[in-house]
């Protein structure tokens, strides 16, 4: 009787422990403020179409010029399933609202020398990251 109840209690504190550790690395996840001061967000398209493939384009103005923080703020975008993601990161000389649409070309072509970089998501989950604007 004594040694069941020893088991329970250690069982009892490993999932304790569990349930501490998921919660706190749930909590602690790096977020959106980590990119703060390094862009500015002109426009963003998404279409409203819930039972097919959702399609979200955004237009950023870059504010620092590294690819690395430009890739891991388009893989922080929201991707749905069987869904387009496109992000245009601009030169910081572009300071207006982009009017985006849901098909290429996303924005009228006079803007297209601006774009610094462009990350894609394709619906399969394909990641593409190029200098300037996909050709």
């Amino acid at each position: 009787m004594k040694s069941s109840k020893i088991i329970f209690w250690i069982i009892a504190l490993i999932v304790m422990g569990l349930v501490v550790y998921i919660s706190m690395d749930s909590l602690t996840q790096p977020g959106i403020e980590r990119f703060e001061g390094k862009y500015k967000e002109l426009s963003s398209y998404r279409n409203e179409n819930n039972t097919g493939p959702v399609v979200r384009v955004y237009a950023v103005k870059a504010l620092d010029n590294s690819k690395e923080w430009m890739r891991e703020y388009g893989e922080s975008m929201p991707h749905t399933k069987y869904g387009r993601t496109v992000v245009f990161f601009f030169k910081n000389e572009i300071d207006q609202e982009i009017k985006l649409s849901p098909t290429d070309p996303y924005f009228t072509q006079g803007l297209q020398p601006y774009v610094i970089a462009t990350y894609q998501k394709s619906p399969m989950g394909d990641v593409s990251f190029t200098d300037g604007y996909p050709k």
